[in-house]
């Protein structure tokens, strides 16, 4: 069985194939193709309220290239997810009509929430009976999600994330909404161990050079890492840490706004385990086949 997940990110635009096969009763996921694409669309959409003709006209060809491949790897089954920029453009609907008309390829514009219940679907191993602060952080929104003996007890979306902290788009009322949800809801524990997802946590973490088969951060090492980065220029980042140039402006906001909500919940460490939409979605097409197709 293969698998096909789009993440249309504000930052950039993700595609995964992946194959399903089991082998001696044990089913395993293997990942075949993998792109990513710096496609700001939050820069245009959080300044502008719409996507722009060029980045339009970029998106669509970007969608013909991921349909190409999705048809050249005879993936059995897709699904394109659209978050906070696409959703919050007023030109998102009839843009994803435009590719569904011409391509051929359904995108779906989903909320935070929706976002939030994709992601879990790749998490579900890390969860026990302790407390678990999930933090989300994109280039539009962060969602959060608070685990309590495997149960989610609370769920929410903000619009704060990497680009729009970047561009100082994020009113003081929101911060503090987001600071009191998680106080909210983690008032009675002791501290919640956290768990990061998305591209700049995954970065943040891999430039603490980690010790081996370790996938946790202190908090402490989050701050020694970013302090590090402001302590460069935006062309050092590039070129001294090998960062993305669509990475190197955001890491920093991006990083601070998971270190602002796991000092709100007290939290001392993260786990960091390198997941996101496109994993749970991945899962969701699975559980959606498994029943049509017998796996290999």
């Amino acid at each position: 069985m293969k698998l096909a997940a789009v993440d249309i990110g504000s930052n950039a635009i993700r595609m995964q194939i992946t194959s399903v096969t089991q082998y001696e009763g044990k089913i395993s996921f293997k990942k075949v193709e993998y792109l990513r694409f710096p496609l700001r669309l939050g820069l245009d959409v959080f300044n502008h309220q719409k996507i722009s003709d060029t980045n339009r006209r970029k998106f669509i060809k970007l969608m013909k290239a991921f349909k190409i491949l999705i048809d050249l790897y005879e993936v059995d089954d897709y699904m394109a997810c659209a978050t906070s920029a696409m959703r919050e453009s007023v030109n998102g609907k009839e843009i994803v009509f435009e590719v569904k008309e011409e391509i051929g390829l359904k995108i779906n514009i989903i909320d935070g929430n929706k976002e939030a219940e994709l992601i879990n679907k790749s998490l579900n191993k890390f969860f026990d009976e302790k407390t678990y602060l999930h933090i989300d952080v994109g280039g539009g929104s962060t969602e959060l999600n608070i685990y309590k003996d495997r149960e989610k007890i609370a769920s929410r979306s903000f619009q704060i994330g990497s680009v729009r902290a970047l561009q100082d788009q994020v009113a003081v009322p929101v911060w503090n909404s987001m600071e009191r949800f998680v106080r909210k809801h983690l008032e009675n524990s002791h501290s919640a161990t956290a768990i990061g997802t998305g591209g700049n946590i995954n970065k943040i973490f891999e430039l603490s050079l980690p010790r081996k088969n370790k996938r946790y951060l202190a908090i402490e090492k989050i701050a020694e890492v970013l302090n590090r980065l402001e302590s460069l220029t935006f062309e050092e980042r590039v070129n001294k840490l090998n960062l993305n140039y669509d990475r190197a402006d955001v890491i920093i906001p991006a990083g601070k706004i998971y270190l602002r909500v796991m000092q709100a919940a007290k939290s001392k460490k993260m786990i960091v385990p390198d997941l996101g939409l496109k994993d749970g979605i991945i899962q969701v097409l699975y559980e959606r086949n498994l029943a049509k197709k017998p796996l290999l």
